[in-house]
């Protein structure tokens, strides 16, 4: 494990234990080589489960990790109370107003959202791939801190590492999904590479879902995994360069 495990903060999230960790620090060898915490990964569980005990340890020693059976959705779950990794519920954000729970979000390209309402003691974390972003899963984790007393005039969210506009080129069809749900969405893509091909603002595009949300504060830390291999996990570049698998990296928030 020769370095230690990065955690990456905002001054958006201030007050609360979060951190969006990336490959640095770890066990895993290999393609996974570095802080790989997916359990759905081909690499050695026992490495994986190292890494999570890890991940864990350095954003709040003593907290019970929890995370989902992440599916590309837009649904929520409360969280009273944490489970065995083998009994994770299938949701994409999960929320809680309990100390001592740790809120995980798996990611390799995909956005990555915590949420803080530091005065109503409620965090949220969630995962936003272009399927769970279209189909609302920001809106919805706001909402369900709401059943749990937050309020949006005093919600933060930070979006962490994910894949960045000019790493992100997608087809028209891709493109028309967007627009179909909202012509305004056309702002989301640029000009691609290639002809009929364009590139997504996927972090952009999150910020605008939010402020239209009306929450108090948000911050995109502009960091692209896939154009850093040393520092990131990427799905896209593994895939682009071939290689058999790939690992995730890990968000965390918990109240103490």
């Amino acid at each position: 494990m020769g370095e230690p495990v990065e955690v990456i903060r905002t001054a958006a999230l201030e007050g609360i234990a979060h951190g969006f960790l990336g490959r640095r620090g770890g066990v895993s060898a290999g393609d996974f080589a570095g802080l790989n915490v997916g359990l759905g990964s081909e690499d050695d569980r026992a490495a994986v489960v190292r890494n999570r005990e890890l991940a864990a340890r350095a954003v709040l020693p003593g907290a019970e990790l929890v995370t989902a059976f992440q599916v590309h959705s837009a649904d929520v779950v409360i969280v009273e109370a944490g489970w065995a990794d083998g009994a994770r519920p299938r949701a994409d954000a999960l929320v809680t107003d309990r100390p001592g729970l740790l809120l995980g979000i798996l990611t390799a390209d995909c956005a990555p959202l915590l949420f803080a309402d530091r005065a109503a003691g409620v965090i949220g974390a969630a995962h936003a791939g272009w399927k769970g972003a279209l189909g609302g899963v920001a809106q919805a984790t706001i909402a369900a801190m709401e059943r749990l007393g937050a309020k949006r005039a005093n919600i933060a969210a930070a979006i962490g590492p994910c894949i960045a506009q000019a790493s992100y080129e997608v087809d028209a069809a891709f493109r028309d999904r967007f627009i179909a749900a909202d012509r305004k969405n056309g702002r989301f893509f640029a000009p691609g590479t290639r002809a009929a091909h364009y590139q997504f603002d996927l972090p952009g595009y999150l910020v605008a879902q939010l402020a239209g949300a009306e929450i108090a504060t948000i911050v995109d830390l502009t960091l692209d995994t896939y154009a850093a291999p040393e520092r990131f996990f990427s799905y896209r570049r593994a895939t682009h360069r071939g290689e058999p698998g790939y690992g995730r990296q890990i968000s965390l928030i918990a109240l103490r």
